[in-house]
């Protein structure tokens, strides 16, 4: 039996995207791989899980590197759970997603399909990490990130996670010489302001463009958005316990 970890691949731009394909190769250099990740784009799914239609699976090749790969018709959040219950033959070390295409800073974040897919596997008890670098294109740089990517993930293998813990690394869209280094981070207080593009069919139908714009509303120099502006890597220690601890004493005052 290997002695090197087990890490479980997956992302949400889909397995031939350039991002899961980069971030395979620096795996490929820490341990052994197993890739479950989709058959297409799910950007923006966030934590959607399949319940009203059939999952797929079927094992693919798209490079010579010695990883075992699935593509899987659902979800990133079914991608981890089909690589856990059905696909790999011992419960993955850590589980990484990405390098997605494009921020998943601040709230990016409860979007995210990337990071759902690392918040699934901490909901599992695998340590995780979300990977995603500031460029949307298609044909985005990754090599400037990979070392960065490396460090971060030995470390989580070296050190642990606590449970219920994942990370949320971004990074800049820059040259390895142009990147200062790694920032630890608090997620910055931000958000769309959206608005619809309306447009009608040839056949006289209302149909909607979302668009918006992102507004950073934290002037701190602790968040990832900071860091980011400035040059470096940030890394955001992130949970999946949503409740807001600090209002229980006041919330057990009201007359309920």
């Amino acid at each position: 039996m290997s002695k090197k970890p087990l890490i479980l691949v997956t992302n949400d731009d889909g397995i031939n995207a350039p991002g899961i394909r980069a971030l395979i190769s620096v795996m490929n250099s820490i341990g052994d791989v197993v890739v479950v990740a989709p058959d297409s784009p799910q950007s923006g799914m966030g934590h959607a899980i399949t319940l009203n239609a059939t999952l797929y699976s079927k094992e693919v090749h798209f490079d010579d590197g010695p990883q075992k790969e699935f593509s899987c018709s659902g979800t990133p959040a079914d991608c981890v759970k089909l690589a856990i219950r059905e696909l790999s033959d011992r419960t993955p070390d850590l589980c990484v997603s990405g390098i997605n295409h494009g921020s998943n800073a601040s709230i990016n974040v409860i979007y995210s399909g990337t990071m759902s897919a690392a918040i699934e596997a901490g909901i599992e008890g695998i340590p995780a990490i979300g990977f995603s670098l500031l460029d949307y294109s298609w044909n985005a740089n990754f090599e400037a990130s990979k070392p960065f990517i490396k460090s971060i993930t030995e470390n989580v293998l070296k050190n642990g996670l606590p449970n219920g813990i994942v990370l949320n690394v971004n990074i800049p869209n820059s040259s390895s010489e142009d990147i200062k280094g790694i920032k630890i981070c608090r997620q910055a207080k931000a958000n769309w302001v959206e608005e619809f593009d309306k447009r009608k069919t040839p056949q006289g139908k209302d149909y909607y463009w979302l668009t918006g714009k992102f507004v950073n509303l934290d002037g701190g120099e602790d968040t990832d958005e900071w860091a980011l502006e400035n040059g470096y890597v940030s890394v955001v220690p992130s949970q999946f316990d949503l409740t807001a601890h600090h209002f229980i004493k006041d919330l057990n005052s009201w007359d309920l």
